[in-house]
């Protein structure tokens, strides 16, 4: 067995690092779910985080444990549908931690239906949230990224959003805006040095899968070559790999964590 391997050959001691340290990162939804859980592999990776979301209650009780294990994170309730809103905020988070490095795009609703029956106001609702917000975030932060010449813009789609889903039409157009969105603003940003990329989870085990039958459930799994639900927490590693100096020569992807779910 080899010991000390990176010493043997003339490298430095290798310790691990944290790939977000002295970094702010804005997550929009992140209360509860795979925003939780990506405000959360941020803090650990070393980042300063602003969880944006309208969930105070669960936003205010999750950054007051983290500040209690010392970690820099703050609240804010922002209904990222406003424009204004979200303008004030970025600017508060700038004022706090004195740049905004990385947004994660990830709140999100749905209302499903059939198109048959899907109202005006359910398809209004998603696009509010799905697609405007995710434009109304992108459109604040820019400006701070830009003046500093770095930035990272990653937003949440969906295997959805490539493949399409019964009764999920004003989600699905929303997942596959964010795509394309997505592919503009890589060609727009990168010579700022800013890169822009998507995430498109599959079948995620959050809290809102507890109320879904077990037979639903296997289902579910089954469509999956690996034959589980993936966890929140396997998302937020994604995020975080793309918010790090070693994605650097990624841009305008989209990156499905599914499982293997669209082969």
């Amino acid at each position: 067995m080899l010991k000390n391997s990176a010493k043997s050959c003339g490298l430095p001691n290798l310790a691990p690092m944290k790939r977000l340290t002295n970094k702010t990162a804005v997550v929009t939804g992140g209360a509860s779910g795979i925003g939780k859980a990506t405000a959360l592999r941020f803090l650990e990776e070393g980042a300063r985080v602003a969880i944006w979301d309208i969930q105070e209650e669960r936003g205010k009780a999750l950054v007051e444990a983290c500040r209690q294990q010392g970690l820099q994170a703050e609240y804010y309730h922002v209904d990222t549908t406003s424009l204004e809103a979200v303008v004030q905020a970025a600017a508060q988070v700038k004022d706090r931690f004195g740049s905004i490095d990385i947004l994660i795009n990830n709140a999100g609703i749905t209302r499903d239906a059939s198109l048959k029956k899907m109202t005006p106001e359910q398809w209004d609702q998603v696009i509010a949230v799905n697609l405007t917000g995710v434009f109304n975030c992108t459109k604040a932060v820019y400006p701070y990224m830009e003046a500093q010449g770095w930035g990272r813009i990653i937003s949440a789609a969906s295997v959805v959003g490539l493949y399409g889903n019964f009764g999920q039409t004003n989600y699905v157009a929303t997942k596959a805006g964010v795509i394309g969105m997505t592919k503009v603003w890589a060609r727009e940003f990168g010579r700022k040095g800013i890169t822009a990329n998507a995430v498109a989870p599959g079948f995620i085990h959050t809290e809102m899968m507890d109320t879904i039958p077990e037979q639903v459930l296997q289902g579910m799994k089954d469509k999956a070559p690996v034959g589980r639900l993936g966890t929140p927490e396997e998302v937020a590693a994604a995020y975080a790999f793309l918010a790090s100096d070693e994605a650097a020569f990624i841009n305008g992807a989209t990156l499905s964590v599914d499982g293997g779910l669209t082969l």
